[in-house]
């Protein structure tokens, strides 16, 4: 937790890779590592995405690679078995949560009401998945809930883009943002991957540039 955190910190941008060939996959995690951005969200939204976390996970070794969607505790587990070193949910449910703390992994399951928050907050977790982001009250509703909420760490994720990173990374509570802005489904059909890498890396600067 301490590693994926230290990262989050010095640069608060989380990529969302969704694939359904593992090479596709692949390619698209080492064009955003070599952007700058090492801790990758595989979210499982295609009948292949577990293969592509599990090629991931051994053929980019440097990237920090976690499971997104995971909507399900035998999700959870294929995540895990997979190679998942962290786990992103989409909504709150205790099975998820308990099974990941099982394993010691990190779990950042998504909350969008402050019900959802007090419950996850006695589950004991301090770091959540803010999710629809821009549907869901955006900076303004994380202020909010950050003034109850005080020791929580957020990470928005649902319309952040570029031209709103800035509005979330403002808010003292936000760890990181994640987004699928990143990995431009268009650029990556046509294999123009150094296009990822330009947007990784001008994403990386722009989120230390503000952080900062």
């Amino acid at each position: 937790m301490s590693n994926l955190m230290s990262l989050l910190e010095s640069t608060p941008v989380v990529p969302l890779v969704q694939a359904t060939d593992p090479d596709v996959a692949v390619k698209t995690t080492r064009a955003l590592v070599a952007g700058g951005l090492k801790v990758i969200e595989v979210v499982l939204r295609t009948d292949n995405s577990l293969a592509c976390l599990k090629a991931i996970t051994e053929q980019v070794p440097e990237a920090i690679t976690g499971a997104g969607t995971v909507l399900t505790e035998a999700q959870c587990q294929q995540a895990i078995d997979h190679g998942a070193t962290f786990i992103v949910s989409p909504g709150l449910t205790e099975g998820v949560v308990k099974l990941a703390q099982k394993h010691g992994l990190p779990i950042l399951p998504g909350i969008a009401t402050a019900t959802e928050l007090q419950q996850a907050y006695n589950y004991g977790l301090r770091t959540l998945k803010f999710f629809p982001a821009s549907l869901a009250g955006g900076p303004k509703m994380l202020k909010a809930m950050s003034s109850v909420f005080r020791d929580v760490r957020f990470m928005p994720t649902g319309g952040v883009n570029t031209s709103t990173l800035g509005d979330y990374l403002a808010v003292p509570a936000v760890l990181a943002c994640g987004g699928s802005w990143l990995t431009p489904a268009d650029e990556i059909a046509a294999g123009n991957y150094d296009a990822v890498t330009k947007i990784a890396s001008e994403a990386a600067k722009l989120a230390q540039d503000l952080r900062s």
